[in-house]
C-alpha cells in the first residue's frame, strides 16, 4: 500500500477530515463534535473517533467525574493535519465544490 493509500485509509472515510476540523480549536466533548457535524448519526461519529484515536491522530481522555466527563483533542500527528484541510478548503473555495 502506498503512502496515499495509508492516509485515506484513516481520514479519507465520512466525517473523519470533519471531526479532525472540529477539533482544531482544542478538546471539545463528544456532544460538541456530534453538534458541529450536523447530518452525523452518534454511531458513526462514535465509528470514527475511535478509528481516529487507533490511528493517532484523536486522543481521548476520560475525567473521574461524576458524572464521568470525555473530552477528545488532536494529538501531534491530528494537527500535521492542519494545513491538507486549508488547501482542501481553499480549492473547494476557489473551484465553489458543493
Amino acid at each position: 500500500m502506498d503512502e496515499l493509500a495509508r492516509a485515506l485509509a484513516v481520514v479519507g472515510r465520512k466525517w473523519a477530515l470533519l471531526i479532525v476540523e472540529a477539533l482544531r480549536e482544542g478538546p471539545r466533548r463528544f456532544t460538541e463534535i456530534e453538534r458541529s457535524l450536523g447530518a452525523a448519526n452518534p454511531k458513526m461519529v462514535t465509528a470514527r473517533l475511535r478509528e481516529l484515536e487507533a490511528a493517532g491522530v484523536v486522543s481521548r481522555t476520560v475525567y473521574a467525574e461524576v458524572p464521568p466527563r470525555v473530552e477528545y483533542e488532536l494529538t501531534d500527528r491530528g494537527r500535521e493535519l492542519r494545513p491538507a484541510i486549508d488547501a482542501l478548503r481553499r480549492w473547494g473555495t476557489r473551484r465553489r465544490v458543493r
